[in-house]
């Protein structure tokens, strides 16, 4: 195992580059990635790094010649015989042959585009621009590079023996976390933890604690690279990047109203079992499920990602009585702002209803919270998303409006078009 503090001790970042493969990003990326490249490869998007914490003013901590250095490293990277060896044979939920011939052979060649990097009120403006499949592979590496990087300057003050009884009480406290949910039974949890992590090495050691520690609850990572080198199960389905951009890219309000229910009728082509899974916030949940085809209801569950999430569960299992379904043979992921107390509290009050999942973030791979100076390692909200599409201005709208994302004029269309009213605020904490 990794002696961390003595590796951040003798930090050189060509041994230990932030993200030292295409394959060290979340699962969901490369399903959505082939799901793209079938389906609208020719659609060209800009993603756009955006801080939430405005009081973390990052070019103030970050070098821009070392954060040039480390994206530029990123786009010399490229599959590995052994990486594509891995995607191209290995079973993935169920199913070998995930990933289809003529992806792989794109995926093989591909180079991740150029950036756009300046200054500007102590914040980074950083975005990308091209076509999806090759754009949307910046946004976890890019948030990975971010973060880390905010670490190593407040790492890079302090002294041997502060490394190492920094690391040692990180440790402490994430088995701690891992004692606690060992109580819980039927416990199922997967790390979700790449894209807010405090480094790869940090990510990696925190699998390996839950793989001991958790046993058969630990139902895998998100990380491809980690799931490879570790033999885990590479976890994840899709995200609210597929609707914002199949909604931008519709031509009236009627098309909009559809794009939604589009992509998903899209992903049901090539996927099945447990990769069916629903993501319902990006409009709204009560809005996309009143208005959802029939055909949704026979899905394997949804993934709650904003708002209360004990009320979005209560919303899914009375749509699936409505539809019919039996919520007791339905799967229900939490996967927003958990930390073990949540996730013992979810586990307990639904557990007798729904299948219940988690997938653990930022708490699991970032929780360095009153481990430092002025708390200066504590985690941050910080986000890459398609801000447009064909020229066009993406919308989120979610279950949690201060997580609402656009410009102000789509924001009041999308609102009217999805029957959005008023929504209840929640801090959001990473």
């Amino acid at each position: 195992m990794v002696d961390i503090a003595t590796r951040v001790w003798n930090h050189k970042w060509k041994i230990d580059p932030i993200v030292r493969s295409l394959i060290d990003t979340d699962f969901y990326k490369l399903l959505m990635c082939q799901s793209v490249f079938r389906n609208k490869p020719d659609t060209q998007v800009t993603f756009s790094l955006i801080n939430r914490s405005k009081s973390i003013r990052l070019a103030d901590l970050i070098d821009e010649g070392e954060l040039r250095e480390q994206l530029d490293h990123i786009q010399s990277l490229s599959l590995s015989r052994g990486e594509s060896t891995w995607l191209r044979g290995n079973t993935f939920y169920g199913k070998r042959q995930m990933f289809r011939p003529d992806f792989m052979e794109w995926f093989e060649n591909m180079r991740l585009p150029d950036y756009h990097l300046e200054k500007r009120d102590g914040q980074y403006e950083l975005t990308f621009e091209g076509s999806w499949p090759e754009v949307m592979l910046w946004e976890i590496p890019a948030l990975s590079v971010l973060m880390e990087l905010r670490g190593r300057a407040v790492l890079n003050d302090m002294k041997r023996f502060e490394l190492q009884v920094l690391y040692a009480r990180a440790m402490t406290k994430l088995w701690g976390k891992i004692e606690q949910l060992q109580k819980v039974e039927g416990l199922r949890v997967a790390d979700f933890g790449t894209r807010r992590r405090h480094s790869f090495l940090w990510q990696d050691w925190a699998v390996q604690a839950m793989v001991e520690g958790l046993g058969d609850s630990f139902t895998g990572t998100s990380n491809c690279l980690i799931a490879k080198n570790r033999d885990l199960e590479a976890i994840g389905t899709n995200a609210h990047e597929l609707p914002m951009v199949y909604s931008a890219l519709a031509q009236d309000d009627a098309q909009l109203a559809q794009a939604p229910y589009e992509v998903l009728s899209d992903w049901q082509e090539e996927h099945e079992g447990n990769l069916r899974i629903i993501l319902p916030d990006t409009y709204g949940t009560e809005g996309f499920l009143k208005r959802a085809p029939d055909w949704l209801a026979g899905w394997t569950g949804i993934r709650i990602d904003s708002g209360d999430p004990a009320t979005g569960a209560e919303v899914a299992i009375q749509w699936w009585k409505d539809r019919g379904e039996d919520p007791t043979q339905k799967l229900v992921i939490f996967s927003d702002g958990l930390d073990a107390d949540k996730i013992i509290e979810l586990q307990q009050q639904f557990a007798d209803r729904v299948r219940v999942g988690f997938g653990w973030g930022t708490m699991l791979t970032n929780d360095f919270v009153g481990l430092s100076k002025d708390d200066a390692l504590a985690p941050f909200s910080l986000v890459c998303k398609a801000v447009s599409a064909n020229g066009r201005s993406t919308v989120k709208l979610s279950d949690n409006p201060r997580k609402a994302m656009g410009a102000d004029g789509e924001i009041e269309r999308y609102k009217r078009v999805f029957g959005v009213g008023e929504q209840q605020e929640m801090d959001v904490l990473v």
